[in-house]
This record gives C-alpha cells, structure tokens and sequence, in this order.
C-alpha cells in the first residue's frame, strides 16, 4: 500500500499565498514523478505542476510565474508554493505520485486524499 499525505490548503483572499506538502509512505519501490492536479465539479482533474526525478518541471499555462513546485526525492515528499492567488485556483487538490510499488513492482498513479483551496476575491 502507498500513501500521499497531503498537508496545507485552505482559504484565501485574492493576491494571497498558500503552500501544500505531501509525504510519500509505505511500499514504495521507486517514484518517477510527483506532482499535483487539481479538480472542481463537472470538470477533469487537471494537472497543476509536476517535477521528475531527475528534476524536469512540468506547469500548467495558468499557474507559471506564480506556483513553484519543490521536490525532495531522498525523502519521497512535494511541495507547492502558491503566490497571487487568484480566485479561478479554487478547487480541491491532489498530491500524485508516479511510481513502482514494491509489493508486486506495479507501476502507477497514486493519489492523496485532496486538500480545499479556496480563494476569495
């Protein structure tokens, strides 16, 4: 079993800043990549930032000049930090892993649970 650990998120007024973290556990393998997606009702979870192991980053055209994501590979653990929040960033966001899973070398997507990031204008 793998398991994200979300930790931040919550409300905001516009131009604000949050952070989100998460922790990866359990039977992990290996990750490629972390990141996180967001979703909001009646629409797709979307991919926000993501970093691979070797570093590359990935950004959504909506959030580049104002997240940055942050990884720690030794640790298994992923930050964002959101500036200039704006009020089209609420939704509830998912910390992803891309990886193998020791107990049977599968390799694929884990998610946390979410955490709400409300942003008021």
């Amino acid at each position: 079993q793998v398991q994200l650990v979300e930790s931040g998120g919550g409300s905001v007024q516009a131009g604000g800043s949050l952070r989100l973290s998460c922790a990866a556990s359990g039977a992990i393998f290996s990750i490629n990549s972390m990141g996180w997606y967001r979703q909001v009702p009646g629409k797709q979870r979307e991919l926000v930032a993501d970093v691979s192991r070797d570093g590359g980053l990935d950004y959504a055209d909506s959030v580049k000049g104002r997240f940055t994501i942050s990884r720690d590979v030794a640790k298994n653990t992923v930050a964002l930090q959101m500036n200039s929040l704006k009020p089209e960033d609420t939704a509830l966001y998912y910390c992803n892993a891309h990886g193998v899973r020791s107990t049977d070398w599968r390799l694929d997507d884990y998610w946390g649970q979410g955490t709400r990031v409300t942003v008021s204008s």
